[in-house]
């Protein structure tokens, strides 16, 4: 009698069925399937152009009519303040077809990606030595930070009468304008990286030139990319600058140049035309550039499934 009642009381729970393990873990991995799935489709041409095609072909649209309507409603009725629309297509075409048009961007584009890159070689290994040794950071950190702040129209003068109106000029005015930026950029990004993977990198003999290279700028990425977008605005309004203060024939006819001939000819459709061409190309780097790298960071640290 005894020796029954021990039995019943010590008996095992029921074992759960080994197949209903696999079919639990088989559910488990669909789900993950799905997700991982769900994340990497590709998204539907209908959703991308009402996302993000549509909205700002709607936005130049709404400007367009605003801006006819206030010479149709005789609003701003003198030319010379407000050209037409049509004025400024009119612009437009002329300087296509006398085959100008893309030479004047062209002149631009050229210079400022070059003093970009130029910026680009200078400003990265300026902002990790900043970033990486204290007494650097010191005695130059405050210095980059009154650069950055500093408008890069003030240095077209000085830049002139040292170097003259050549292409040094501009791409000294750039690179004052875009270093600080870029530097700046890499040392918040730095600053950012967590010291446990630091540590990690020291433990498995990443130091030095190596750790900075597989550790530091992998980890500083985002704020490096930052720095990076912001420089290149600092190359292209300091390239604008120099070339509407400091115009030469010699060095060509750029945006900058353009515009301020427009001034100079007192014809606002010129004047129109070289603003739209600068805008057109700061977007169009953005998209094309800055924009894939973004997303590019974004997707590999799992932070773009939302977007």
């Amino acid at each position: 009698m005894a020796s029954t009642e021990t039995t019943g009381a010590t008996s095992d729970p029921p074992v759960k069925d080994s197949a209903e393990d696999g079919a639990d873990l088989g559910r488990l991995e669909a789900g993950l399937d799905s997700l991982e799935t769900s994340a990497t489709s590709r998204t539907p041409f209908r959703q991308t152009f009402r996302q993000k095609i549509l909205p700002p072909i709607t936005a130049i649209v709404l400007v367009l009519v605003v801006w006819q309507l206030l010479i149709s409603l005789k609003i701003v009725d003198d030319p010379t303040k407000l050209p037409s629309p049509a004025d400024v297509a009119g612009e437009f075409k002329d300087a296509w077809l006398e085959g100008e048009l893309l030479g004047y961007v062209w002149t631009s584009v050229s210079r400022g990606l070059l003093g970009f890159l130029l910026a680009l070689a200078i400003g990265t290994p300026l902002g990790l030595l900043v970033a990486r040794v204290r007494f650097v950071r010191a005695a130059i950190g405050p210095v980059l930070s009154g650069l950055q702040s500093l408008p890069s129209v003030a240095w077209v003068p000085p830049a002139v009468i040292w170097l003259g109106l050549n292409n040094s000029m501009m791409y000294a005015v750039i690179l004052l304008g875009a270093v600080p930026s870029i530097a700046n950029g890499l040392v918040s990004g730095i600053d950012q990286v967590p010291p446990l993977f630091l540590r990690a990198g020291r433990s498995m003999g990443a130091t030095g030139l190596k750790g900075a290279w597989h550790i530091v700028m992998p980890a500083a990425l985002p704020g490096y990319l930052a720095g990076l977008k912001q420089g290149w605005a600092f190359s292209w309004r300091s390239l604008m600058a120099a070339e509407i203060i400091a115009p030469s024939p010699d060095l060509g006819i750029g945006l900058g140049a353009l515009l301020e001939y427009g001034r100079n000819a007192s014809s606002m459709a010129m004047v129109f035309e070289s603003i739209i061409l600068i805008l057109f190309v700061g977007i169009a780097i953005e998209l094309l550039i800055f924009s894939p790298l973004e997303r590019r960071v974004l997707r590999s640290r799992g932070l773009l499934a939302s977007r």
